[in-house]
Parts: C-alpha cells; sequence; structure tokens
C-alpha cells in the first residue's frame, strides 16, 4: 500500500505548498523544468484546500516545511547544506527553519522512560520537570538524580516517530524517482543520493545510544580544551529512547542580549567556536557537524558547551591532512600550492589548467584573507 500512500502524501505536500505560496518559491529556486513544474501543480493546485495553513508570519518556504512535520522540518535543514540542489537564495532561506514542535505530555515522556530505564520515574529521579524544549525528534527534561540529587537532561524520543518518519522517507524516494523521471536534466543534482544521504542522518538520531555514544567520544576528545564542555554522559540512565546527560547551565549561543548582559565578549566567542571546530576536525577527525547557535550554550564562566550530538562527522586522516594544506595555503596566500593540492587529491579533473584554478582560488581567498 505504499505507492497509494506516497502519491496522497505528495498531493497534501503540492496542496500545503500552493496554499502557503512556496511552490513558486521552490520551483523558480531550483528553475524546474516544465514537465516537472506542470507535475508540481497537478499534485498541488486542484487540491489546494487539502493544504495545511501553517504560520501566516513565516515565509513561505517554512511555514510550509513547519505545517507538513517533522520529517519536513528536518528535511529542509538539510537542504540548507546544499545549494547546488536548492539554489543559493533558498538555502538561505531554509538555513532559518526552526526544528521546534508542541511538545507531547509529560506523563507520556514519563512512561517512556520508565519503559526504556526498568524502572519508575519517581525511584530514577527525584523531580522530573516539564519539557524545557521540544523539538522534531525529541523533547528534553530537567531532572535531578535520586542517587545523587545532581541535575540532568533527559532526552526523550517522540512517541510513535520512527514510524512517522519512516512514511515520509518512503514519500520522498517516491518523490525524487518522479523528479528523475520527468526533468532528466535533475539527476545531475542526484535526488536519490540526497534523499539516502537525508535516511542516514535520520535514522542515525532515532537511536539515542548511538547519540549517547557519539556525546561520550566527543567529551574524550575535548577533555583538554579550555573554554569547551562536553556535558557527561550517565549511560546507565540511557537507551535507544531515552539518553541522560549532566545538565548544564549557560546563555543560549543566539541569545545576543544575554550574552552582552553578562558581560561576555562576543568577539572572542566566535573566534572560540571556529579554533574549537577547526581543532576538532582536523586534529581528532571527529566533530559536531551540525553546531550551529541551538546547538551552543555560553557557560558563566565563558566556556563553550556543546549540546545534540545526533549529527557528528567524521573525516580520515589522509583528508585532514589535505584539508589543513589548503587552509595553511589561504592563510599564507599560496595560491598555487593550494590548487596543486586540489589536483593532487583528485577534487579538480588532472585536464584542467593549474593556473587557472590557482587565479579563480586568488578571487576567492583575496576578499577574506586579503
Amino acid at each position: 500500500m505504499r505507492g497509494p500512500h506516497n502519491l496522497l502524501r505528495l498531493i497534501r505536500t503540492g496542496a500545503t505548498f500552493e496554499r502557503t505560496g512556496a511552490m513558486n518559491v521552490v520551483l523558480e529556486a531550483m528553475n524546474a523544468p516544465r514537465p516537472l513544474r506542470i507535475a508540481a501543480r497537478v499534485l498541488g493546485w486542484p487540491f489546494k484546500w487539502l493544504g495545511y495553513k501553517g504560520d501566516p508570519a513565516a515565509p513561505p518556504v517554512t511555514r510550509a516545511l513547519t505545517a507538513l512535520g517533522p520529517a519536513y522540518i528536518k528535511f529542509g535543514q538539510i537542504l540548507s547544506t546544499r545549494p547546488d540542489v536548492v539554489g543559493d537564495e533558498l538555502a538561505l532561506q531554509l538555513r532559518v527553519l526552526q526544528d521546534k514542535l508542541p511538545p507531547f505530555p509529560i506523563s507520556v515522556a514519563k512512561e517512556t522512560v520508565s519503559r526504556e530505564l526498568g524502572t519508575p520515574v519517581e525511584e530514577l529521579f527525584s523531580d522530573f520537570s516539564e519539557p524545557v524544549a521540544a523539538a522534531s525528534i525529541a523533547q528534553v527534561h530537567k531532572a535531578h538524580l535520586a542517587s545523587t540529587g545532581a541535575a540532568v537532561a533527559v532526552k526523550v524520543l517522540r512517541p510513535r516517530i520512527e514510524q512517522a518518519f519512516r512514511r515520509d522517507i518512503d514519500a520522498f524516494y517516491f518523490a525524487a524517482r518522479m523528479i528523475e523521471t520527468l526533468a532528466p536534466s535533475a539527476r545531475r543534482l542526484r535526488p536519490m543520493d540526497v534523499i539516502a544521504h537525508f535516511e542516514g542522518v535520520v535514522m542515525g538520531e532515532l537511536d539515542l545510544r548511538l547519540e549517547t555514544a557519539a556525546a561520550a567520544e566527543y567529551a574524550a576528545n575535548a577533555a583538554d580544551d579550555q573554554g569547551f564542555r562536553v556535558p557527561a554522559v550517565e549511560w546507565f540512565m540511557s537507551s535507544r529512547r531515552v539518553m541522560t546527560l549532566e545538565w548544564v547551565e549557560g546563555i543560549p549561543a543566539g541569545d545576543v542580549a544575554e550574552i552582552d548582559a553578562a558581560g561576555h565578549d562576543r568577539a572572542a566567542l566566535a573566534e572560540k567556536v571556529l579554533s574549537t571546530f577547526l581543532s576538532h576536525a582536523l586534529r581528532d577527525g571527529y566533530f559536531h557537524a551540525d553546531m550551529h547557535q541551538g546547538n551552543l550554550k555560553i557557560a558563566p564562566d565563558g566556556a563553550l558547551v556543546a549540546m545534540d550530538f545526533g549529527i557528528m562527522g567524521r573525516i580520515d586522516e589522509y583528508t585532514r591532512r589535505v584539508y589543513a594544506e589548503i587552509l595553511i595555503g589561504f592563510i599564507r596566500k599560496d595560491y598555487r600550492r593550494v590548487a596543486e593540492v586540489h589536483f593532487e587529491a583528485g577534487y579538480v579533473p588532472a585536464d584542467r589548467d593549474v593556473d587557472e584554478f590557482a587565479r579563480a582560488l586568488r578571487a576567492v581567498g583575496e576578499p577574506i584573507f586579503g
């Protein structure tokens, strides 16, 4: 029955994009060919009344994706990193997509925790708060361990979230195949590969044991990093649907007014974010791949506190050396060497001109490093 479900889901998606005004924005941003435009209109316009209204105050694409639910929000966030697929303008709009949804009842969260950990919540925690944050996949509660009184953050997956994502991902594959059929020129964008990448990212986030392991590895790597902190993992309070970490107080990195009021140096913080990211990527080959302002706090002592370890990245040693040499070349303004490294690593076809590429790199580098 997946075929009919996928078609119905696409119709609802098209209708929502029409109703919110997002359809034109997306088709123009992707420079969609005529057959794809016609198919999109056929799937959307006649059924416009079936579409979700969304928040009228939000930009059209953000409004549509938020209204369509968790999988669409996540997909929009992934696409924001692919301007080669959606265009620069749409990618920029998608970067402000907020992964926030209404929380599910605390009673459901407590039931999940008790079932997953095999012990009543009241025996595990001396208190368990209402949700302090709710996103598309999970929500977070503040609690105190009954055994020690230590404050912890308890992350709990949404009920039936796996089934919801599975249905929508199937529909995304259906849409990708349709795009490849109706618009052969779009195959260069590899829509099926884009969906496969999205599926891999999301399915990893739906098993909190993997995120717990990621947090533990990241914390071990960063243990000696001054001014950077990763909350400690509570392994015996974590499972597939529950993750428990040390609670760390701090100001959200996006709250500029609070950061200024606390007397923190924003320029120094920005420099710390960049240097820390590069250190983790090039030194450890393991880095936080979703380090936006919503996933960072500023502790009272000015330290950066990382949160949400569902999306992490790895770089092998050879690639790290290549990236490091490219970065050093840019800093030294040795554009010829940067070009040569690209050719040596196979990033540029061997039949291209090294000097031409070096000149193009200079055009990119000088406005930044000049």
